[in-house]
């Protein structure tokens, strides 16, 4: 009885040590990776909209590394943040939920400021992708309900300096 003992633990052992180490790897991993991105700048947002204006503190993704990350892995947006994807260029352009534990309005932007879209209450750490159905500048992305409470619809402006005046 002793004999057989002794072969399956060295078996289980060397599972349980390297599903251990797994496990640590992981959980130190994806935050220090969290941790060594850039970090955003800060810029104020203007919505204007038929009920006025509303101003937002916009973390700015204007580099690859902003955009891809977003706001994945933020379990809080507060109503008055949002993050403003600055593209570069003008195009139409697909955005999704991944790793999002938040819903979100996302506000499609024409290059002069103009709200081409606005996709209410996205659904969170979904992988179906949003269309701006048209060629925009940016997206803003806000904490869904966000867009009902302030009245924004199509056709309403965004305020900033990337945006060409009208």
């Amino acid at each position: 009885m002793r004999a057989r003992f002794a072969r399956r633990w060295p078996v289980v052992s060397r599972f349980a040590i390297a599903a251990f180490l797994a496990l640590v790897l992981v959980v130190l991993l994806i935050p220090a990776a969290n941790r060594a991105a850039e970090p955003a700048r800060i810029e104020p947002v203007v919505v204007e909209t038929a009920q006025g204006r509303f101003t937002f503190s916009a973390e700015i993704a204007d580099t690859p590394e902003l955009r891809q990350r977003g706001l994945m892995f933020r379990h809080n947006v507060p109503k008055e943040r949002a993050m403003l994807f600055d593209w570069g260029r003008v195009a139409p352009v697909s955005m999704w939920m991944r790793n999002t534990y938040v819903s979100l309005d996302m506000i499609f932007i024409a290059a002069d400021g103009r709200v081409a879209k606005v996709a209410e209450a996205t659904e969170p750490l979904s992988e179906v992708t949003i269309s701006s159905g048209e060629p925009v500048a940016a997206v803003l992305e806000v904490v869904a309900g966000t867009a009902e409470r302030i009245g924004l619809k199509p056709g309403d402006r965004v305020l900033h300096p990337m945006f060409a005046s009208p």
